[in-house]
């Protein structure tokens, strides 16, 4: 399971402006913002974005330039995969440590969408005594129940983070990760598509 919300895409403007620079071709830019405020590339910065896009990585510095703020719900187990992305990334995560104690344990605390039946049985007993566990520490404050919610928390427990990545970065999340195994980066790879000139300047070797 992965949720992506409350994305922003920021910048644009100015990068596309700072990929003119090496031509000082700022009196061919045609990009605009329409009535919603959205910001619009014309043919001319469009035809040059798309060409430097293609060109590689030394050629398509601009798309470092682009930012994405989200907030991304994924279980732990993505979350160990995502942190290969170190570049040009910012992450706020909630907290384990601090907050673990501060709900009860749900079934849709974790991610469960492809347990089989018989293991989601006994998944939820597992919640069910992480649950008993919960109750025993807020009664006693006994540090070793905190420690046994820390060690028994599975892999699949849902953690959100507050994530910032540039293009290039995605570039790479996109090629790396499409055809992957897990579902939750085909999910990611779609919602790549859906960001403003994704298909022109990330997914721009596909044919």
């Amino acid at each position: 399971m992965i949720k992506l919300e409350r994305t922003a895409v920021m910048n644009l403007e100015n990068a596309m402006r700072g990929a003119r620079n090496p031509l000082n071709s700022w009196a061919r830019s045609d990009s605009y913002y329409d009535e919603d405020h959205q910001y619009v590339l014309g043919p001319n910065d469009l035809d040059l974005a798309m060409r430097l896009a293609r060109a590689g990585s030394d050629h398509r510095k601009f798309i470092r330039q682009i930012f994405v703020s989200v907030d991304i719900t994924a279980p732990l187990y993505w979350w160990k995969e995502y942190d290969t992305y170190k570049v040009a990334t910012v992450a706020n995560s909630t907290s384990t440590m601090h907050k673990i104690q501060a709900k009860a344990f749900e079934e849709s605390d974790f991610s469960t969408d492809h347990m089989s039946e018989a293991s989601r049985a006994v998944f939820l007993n597992y919640i069910g005594y992480m649950e008993q566990v919960r109750q025993r520490y807020l009664e006693t404050k006994d540090k070793q129940d905190w420690y046994d919610m820390i060690q028994l928390l599975p892999s699949s427990y849902n953690q959100m983070r507050t994530c910032t990545l540039n293009y290039e970065t995605l570039t790479n999340i996109y090629y790396a990760r499409r055809n992957h195994k897990l579902q939750e980066w085909h999910t990611l790879c779609d919602w790549i598509l859906t960001l403003p000139y994704a298909k022109e300047l990330i997914a721009n070797r596909e044919e």
